[in-house]
């Protein structure tokens, strides 16, 4: 008797001649039905109906995918950008000079300087913090989009309010690419020696909106990228001392070269100096005549940023190779 009152209770929410299409409609999603299987309770099928969880359903889906996709490109995106600015790093250097510096740090390319270290670094960073607002911030829209909002007036609002900091931050925006494509086509980096027109010093720092450089009397230079205008860089792949030897008006100029010569190429199988100096010194010949003097010109091929070291030592050689073979360097008259 007590098992046929437990029936009897609980058959109104059992009855077999009520369907899905008694709370759902004729045309009865699959969500709806799901939920009368399961539960065969009216409110919650009534429910489902009403708040069209089909729809949601195809909406959440679409989030999902849309959000697997914006993560899968920004990761190859981030590996793309990582491989090409490495790449960018390493390819400035001449293959001699990649020789000799991948000595220096045993073997590995990705330490071949500290500098071009510090550039791939630097704008990886920038250009992957780039990549991943874009894709993200796409994401989002198309996001914000599949959950009905209206994105016509939020990117109207964007595209004043873009226009107002456009005009607002001029120099800002300017400065900020100046300084991306100062990193992206590798014109300096820390540690160069850089004549940027109104100050001439060492490179100690690199932002995206201005560079900081210390001149020889050791003042700090601040200059905005945006205002950079013309740029000589003395420390990029390699670089070149240059002495102008003035010797005396009656000299053999042959003596003379040939002494500087054989002082050049001592200096050059030196080995202190055999990894500074790259190729084979040369004697360019007289550079210059005067009433008093001779100018016979040498160079020399060398690391970058190393020219003032090699160019202090050749002349202090070539002072002791002309005392021993005679050679007189010539005075300036008094004024």
């Amino acid at each position: 008797m007590f098992t046929a009152a437990v029936l009897g209770a609980a058959a109104p929410l059992f009855d077999a001649d009520e369907r899905p299409e008694t709370y759902c409609g004729q045309n009865a999603s699959m969500p709806c039905r799901l939920f009368w299987n399961v539960t065969h309770s009216p409110d919650a099928t009534r429910f489902v109906e009403t708040y069209d969880l089909d729809l949601w359903t195809n909406r959440l889906v679409a989030i999902v995918i849309t959000l697997v996709i914006a993560l899968i490109l920004r990761r190859i995106a981030h590996g793309m950008i990582t491989k090409v600015t490495v790449g960018m790093a390493e390819g400035t250097m001449s293959e001699k000079l990649r020789e000799r510096t991948r000595t220096v740090f045993d073997g590995s390319p990705a330490l071949l300087s500290e500098r071009r270290r510090q550039r791939a670094s630097t704008l990886g960073s920038v250009l992957r913090s780039i990549a991943s607002i874009v894709i993200m911030g796409t994401a989002m829209f198309s996001v914000l989009g599949e959950l009905g909002l209206d994105l016509a007036p939020v990117l109207a609002s964007a595209s004043v309010i873009g226009v107002a900091v456009g005009f607002g931050a001029q120099n800002i925006v300017k400065d900020f690419l100046a300084g991306l494509f100062m990193l992206l086509e590798d014109q300096f980096g820390v540690g160069d020696i850089v004549d940027v027109g109104p100050a001439k010093g060492t490179v100690e720092a690199v932002t995206l909106r201005v560079t900081r450089l210390r001149d020889i009397n050791g003042v700090v230079w601040y200059m905005r990228n945006g205002e950079i205008l013309r740029l000589g860089n003395e420390s990029q792949n390699w670089a070149r001392a240059v002495l102008d030897i003035p010797v005396d008006y009656g000299e053999d100029t042959g003596k003379v070269k040939d002494v500087l010569k054989v002082t050049a190429d001592e200096l050059a199988a030196d080995p202190a100096w055999d990894e500074i100096v790259l190729e084979e010194p040369s004697v360019w010949g007289v550079q210059g005549l005067s009433g008093d003097a001779v100018i016979v010109r040498v160079v020399l091929k060398t690391a970058p940023g190393r020219q003032g070291d090699v160019a202090r030592e050749l002349r202090e050689r070539v002072k002791h190779s002309f005392d021993e073979a005679g050679v007189t360097v010539a005075t300036p008259p008094p004024a």
